[in-house]
């Protein structure tokens, strides 16, 4: 597998520290944000079909693939429908500047199965469960129901996202006789940069697989 994703002509990829500060309220606030999201799934597309590619030689069940050729094909159809918002609104992705840190997390874990299971579906997607509520709230209180049932799609489908790196990732713990919570806070502490913050969607989390015996306990020790 390549080392980096192929990638549009645009946007301007800058590191995180130079992006410049997100419009907030109005349209530009409304496009800026979409932006933002259609960059996040263009990057979940790449991330996972490099987890199916670079991982394709272990010794795992047939369904495991079956499972995240499933969650490519929802990532690619959540950045097709930002991407149509983008449009409808007068903008396209490409028009402002993006973040090149999210592809960080997979050159971290590109030789560890069980360590990429941790950081992208049960961190990276996982955070989506936190977020995506107040920002569905949000539009429909501003009338922008169009963008709050994108958002809806995008946090369904990410809740059974992050139940299949829960399966899997029990499963590989299994595997290795290792206790998943204390497995996952050492990887997470050995692989993410940042640390995990709250506020958590525990009711999500936990519908999904990934009760709070994995991440809170990260919260005292990465600050």
């Amino acid at each position: 597998m390549p080392d980096q994703p192929g990638r549009p002509e645009e946007p301007r990829l800058l590191p995180p520290r130079d992006m410049p500060k997100r419009a907030v309220g109005g349209q530009s606030g409304r496009i800026a944000l979409l932006h933002s999201l259609a960059h996040i799934e263009l990057n979940a597309v790449d991330l996972t079909w490099d987890l199916v590619g670079r991982f394709a030689g272990h010794s795992v069940p047939r369904s495991f693939y079956d499972d995240w050729v499933r969650v490519g094909l929802e990532e690619a159809k959540h950045f097709s429908l930002l991407r149509k918002r983008l449009a409808d609104l007068g903008s396209f992705y490409g028009a402002l500047p993006a973040h090149h840190g999210l592809w960080e997390a997979a050159e971290s874990t590109g030789n560890d199965l069980t360590a990429r299971l941790a950081v992208i579906p049960l961190v990276l997607e996982a955070r989506g469960l936190d977020i995506s509520p107040n920002m569905i709230v949000k539009a429909r209180k501003t009338g922008d129901a169009e963008t709050a049932d994108i958002l809806e799609i995008i946090y369904r489908d990410e809740k059974r996202h992050v139940a299949f790196g829960a399966k899997w990732f029990r499963f590989l713990c299994d595997r290795e006789r290792s206790d998943p919570e204390v497995r996952f806070q050492d990887l997470v502490r050995r692989h993410f940069k940042g640390g995990l913050k709250p506020p958590f969607n525990d009711r999500a989390r936990a519908e999904a697989g990934l009760t709070p015996g994995f991440y809170r306990p990260l919260v005292r020790l990465t600050g």
